[in-house]
C-alpha cells in the first residue's frame, strides 16, 4: 500500500513540475533555458525554477507579482497532497 502512495505522489509532483515548466516557458524569451528541480523533504517539496539571467525579471514580475502568483498556484495545488510546496527562483 505504501508503494502506491509513493508512485502516486511521484506522479503528482511530476505533474506540478510540468505545470511550472509550462508557465515559465510561456513567460520567458529563452524557453530552452527553463529548468525545474524538485527537492523532497519530509512534508515539504521545494521546486527550484532556473531561467536565463535575462529572463529572471519576467518570472519575478513587477514588485514580485508574477512570482507571488506562481506561489499561489502552487499553494492551491498543494491542497490535494500531503506536501507543502515552496518555489525558489534562480538564474
Amino acid at each position: 500500500m505504501n508503494e502506491q502512495k509513493i508512485d502516486r505522489s511521484g506522479a503528482v509532483l511530476e505533474a506540478v513540475r510540468a505545470v511550472l515548466v509550462g508557465v515559465a516557458q510561456a513567460l520567458v524569451d529563452h524557453e530552452n533555458c527553463v529548468q525545474v528541480e524538485v527537492l523532497v523533504e519530509e512534508d515539504l517539496v521545494i521546486f527550484i525554477l532556473e531561467v536565463d539571467s535575462r529572463d529572471v525579471g519576467k518570472v519575478i514580475g513587477k514588485q514580485g507579482r508574477t512570482a507571488r502568483s506562481l506561489r499561489t498556484i502552487l499553494n492551491g495545488m498543494s491542497m490535494k497532497t500531503k506536501y507543502r510546496f515552496q518555489l525558489d527562483i534562480r538564474e
